[in-house]
């Protein structure tokens, strides 16, 4: 007779497949929360923005009516195909989460939204430390109110008007 088997673990004893949806901080910090949806994407863009030599971050204060509870970090990450193949947008979005994770509690505000969009070539060759270092100055130039919003569009969508 075989013993019965146990179920499928990851090494914290989650089940297979399940992945926190929350990262608790260890210094009581506030809680980290992964951005999954589009419209979340759509709203950190049309914010602020600040561009490093790593990275482009976008960020946007969450309005009190949003369905979000009060306290909470979240952050998005996103390549474009324009970063390379799948290897090296996987290896350029595992660099920013890494980043996020060490520098974001301490510096980010509860209550944001942040985007983290790797660039072609830059996030994944540049060194670890110029990436967290850019992160730090990305933060306090949208804190200090530095960064600049998304400029409106100059020209308008539709059928083109005038000469043609």
């Amino acid at each position: 007779m075989t013993p019965p088997e146990a179920p499928v673990t990851d090494p914290k004893g989650r089940g297979a497949g399940s992945a926190p949806a929350v990262s608790f901080c260890a210094d009581g910090s506030a809680p980290l929360i992964t951005l999954r949806k589009r419209a979340d994407f759509l709203r950190a863009a049309s914010a602020l923005r600040q561009g490093t030599a790593g990275f482009l971050l976008q960020a946007r204060q969450r309005a009190a009516a949003e369905p979000v509870p009060e306290g909470l970090i979240r952050i998005g990450f996103t390549c474009s195909k324009k970063v390379g193949n799948s290897v090296l947008r996987n290896r350029a979005k595992r660099r920013l989460r890494e980043i996020a994770r060490l520098i974001l509690p301490e510096l980010a505000r509860p209550g944001w939204d942040y985007v983290l969009i790797g660039r072609p070539g830059a996030t994944v060759a540049r060194d670890f430390a110029d990436l967290q270092q850019d992160l730090r100055r990305a933060l306090a130039d949208i804190h200090s109110s530095k960064a600049r919003p998304r400029p409106p569009a100059d020209t308008p969508k539709g059928r083109r008007r005038g000469k043609g």
